[in-house]
């Protein structure tokens, strides 16, 4: 009887620790998994900043596209360009140059893009 109650209150022992493991297993787990949420948000909220940052860089690079395509075409060096020969040829260009930009600025601007 003795041996008999020994190996009961062993084996409830056994089972109250089997208990405790599962609840450590389960608070670990969920644990586990509430720190990688937290990562995963943070990698999200960084790649959200850098999105936020290209479509500045990339609203920046049109603006200057715009004066640096009209420059090199009148800087080719061709005879047979009727604008070159033109009073207000060169005037012309700076003003295209400065319509199309400031009309990309505003339309960025309007985006929310800078």
């Amino acid at each position: 009887r003795d041996v008999a109650d020994h190996v009961t209150h062993t084996s409830e022992r056994v089972d109250g620790f089997r208990q405790a493991l599962t609840e450590i297993l389960t608070v670990n787990g969920t644990l586990v998994t509430q720190q990688q949420n937290a990562e995963m948000r943070a990698l999200a909220e960084a790649g959200f900043e850098q999105n936020e940052e290209i479509k500045k860089i990339s609203a920046w690079a049109a603006i200057l596209f715009a004066p640096t395509l009209v420059g090199t075409i009148y800087g080719m060096n061709f005879d047979h360009m009727p604008e070159l020969h033109w009073v207000g040829g060169y005037p012309f260009a700076v003003l295209l140059m400065a319509v199309v930009c400031t009309s990309l600025y505003v339309v960025f601007k309007r985006r929310d893009w800078l």
